[in-house]
């Protein structure tokens, strides 16, 4: 379809989209997804919680602040204020937004948004060389940055990355000051519902980053399609790890609470030992993190009051079933699996309530279609594994970037994933496209063998991975985090190894075994498969 004229007076973001005949085909098959055309995510969110009433709801509690709606939109304002009076800001331009998860960086995401701005949120454990990467592929003049966070950001701007300011939030510094003297009334930005609100990064650690563009409208799409799927009822708290730079955390703990007029609590700091501890105090009723992390809380139940909790919902990486069913044992709650992407917004399939079944992912969610298809591009039986390819109202746009292509073909996008359809529709998580292992002629997904390892009780966590042998050409090889360590050695090596030929295929097992103390990780909780390998 036509894109609606832009409201930006700088066009460099829409220009550096994909040509029109490499985008996905957007499909907008349900009426909650239908927008008008002209829409600001920002004010949709804020004023429209005004508009419905829920001015005096409670919108986010913290450590040092509880602010209403009501209150959040006003401050909301006051910045949106100060970046167009102050900060020289022009419409279309990109922002870098760099920040742990706070009430400073939410207000600044939607003060980005409402001014017209587009939103490029950075983790905020990158290094100065990462930021300036970012900078310079979509072309950042200016940075809100949380002032414990400024070293990285300014050295990115002393070595020439291209940033001209920034702008240090927090109490007492610059924005703060300049906000202290606003009106808090803005009238937002007028933009289209296909101009782009927010660039996120992709969260792998080698290579180019990627910048994949998403309009106003795909950050309602994801509260409509996914987040409608959790039923949020009033009075429902919502809290968890992913960062706000991630989209499972934009999400979870910015768009669906106000698309709802619910609450988000923030944890004071990274960490399980720190979110089990918000959760409890504030009586959090939905959790969100990778399922790393709820084997990490499962360890810290006996210290903590989590009786709160009605839902989790686990992303990031695929919910082995050892892992729901530990977590269904120990607390009641059976988690809700996702698959989402940073191309696609957030989580296009998943299964909530009795639709659940333990080790699937689930099936599309509403407003979605997905199959599984084979080399040629088309659908293969169900059973058979093949490469996931999805569609619906959200998909990849990376700015100026060859890899489109590949990520996108015949309108479809391809997420890399491996998958099986069962014959009631349900998608079954293989692996990764590069996970998948092949030794002495057999195909073996290294999730399947990391599930059958997380059944022993004295493993905590582990990744399989593919290591070269001269013998065989690859060996499964096992990186094995005890509960003891001490318990590390040959002898529970061979174990491990027999328990995992008892429970899987016997040729599955891992001929390697290495006893780590940690899993390397992402800052969203990933393993980092790649440094494993060998």
């Amino acid at each position: 379809m036509p894109m609606e004229p832009s409201g930006y007076a700088d066009g460099f973001a829409r220009e550096s989209l994909p040509d029109e005949s490499d985008w996905p085909d957007f499909r907008f098959a349900t009426d909650a997804v239908q927008y008008p055309a002209r829409l600001n995510a920002a004010a949709e969110l804020l004023d429209g919680a005004l508009e419905k009433g829920w001015g005096e709801r409670v919108a986010v509690y913290s450590d040092g602040r509880t602010l209403t709606y009501s209150e959040l939109n006003t401050e909301v304002n006051r910045l949106a204020q100060v970046l167009v009076d102050d900060l020289g800001l022009v419409s279309g331009e990109r922002v870098l937004i760099h920040g742990p998860n706070s009430i400073d960086m939410m207000i600044a995401w939607y003060g980005v948004l409402k001014a017209g701005g587009i939103a490029a949120m950075t983790m905020p454990l990158l290094r100065e060389p990462e930021i300036t990467k970012i900078v310079q592929k979509v072309g950042i003049r200016l940075a809100l940055c949380a002032a414990p966070l400024k070293e990285a950001v300014e050295n990115s701007k002393s070595n020439g990355s291209g940033l001209k300011r920034i702008a240090l939030m927090g109490s007492g510094e610059e924005v703060a000051r300049l906000m202290a003297e606003k009106s808090g009334t803005f009238t937002a930005c007028d933009t289209a519902a296909d101009d782009i609100a927010l660039l996120a990064f992709t969260s792998g650690t080698t290579g180019e980053p990627k910048a994949c563009a998403h309009f106003h409208r795909s950050v309602l799409v994801m509260a409509d399609t996914f987040g409608a799927l959790l039923d949020p009822q009033a009075g429902d708290i919502y809290a968890g790890t992913p960062p706000f730079a991630f989209t499972f955390g934009l999400g979870a703990f910015v768009v669906f609470p106000a698309r709802a007029g619910i609450a988000v609590a923030l944890a004071p700091k990274p960490g399980f030992e720190a979110l089990c501890e918000t959760i409890q105090r504030f009586g959090v009723t939905h959790t969100f993190t990778a399922p790393t992390g709820y084997r990490a809380m499962l360890a810290l139940l006996p210290q903590c009051d989590l009786s709160s909790l009605k839902c989790g919902v686990s992303a990031g990486e695929h919910l082995p079933e050892a892992s729901w069913r530990a977590w269904k044992d120990a607390t009641g709650i059976g988690l809700i699996d996702g698959i989402g992407a940073t191309e696609m917004i957030h989580i296009f399939i998943s299964a909530t309530g009795k639709n659940i079944r333990p080790g699937a992912t689930g099936k599309a969610v509403p407003g979605y279609e997905a199959r599984v298809i084979g080399d040629d591009g088309e659908s293969v039986a169900d059973g058979e594994i093949g490469k996931l390819a999805v569609r619906g109202p959200t998909g990849c746009l990376y700015l100026s970037d060859a890899r489109q292509e590949t990520y996108v073909q015949n309108g479809w996008n391809i997420t890399g994933d491996l998958y099986r359809r069962d014959p009631d529709g349900y998608f079954w998580y293989v692996s990764r496209a590069d996970d998948l292992i092949v030794a002495s002629g057999y195909n073996i997904a290294g999730p399947e063998v990391e599930q059958a390892l997380l059944m022993h009780d004295a493993v905590a966590e582990c990744a399989v991975v593919g290591q070269s042998c001269a013998e065989r050409g690859t060996i499964v090889s096992a990186h094995v985090v005890l509960k003891q360590p001490l318990l590390a050695g040959d002898e529970m090596a061979m174990e491990l190894q027999n328990f995992v030929k008892l429970t899987i295929a016997p040729y599955k097992y891992p001929r390697a075994v290495h006893f780590i103390e940690a899993l390397p990780k992402t800052q969203t909780g990933k393993i980092q498969r790649f440094r494993l390998r060998g």
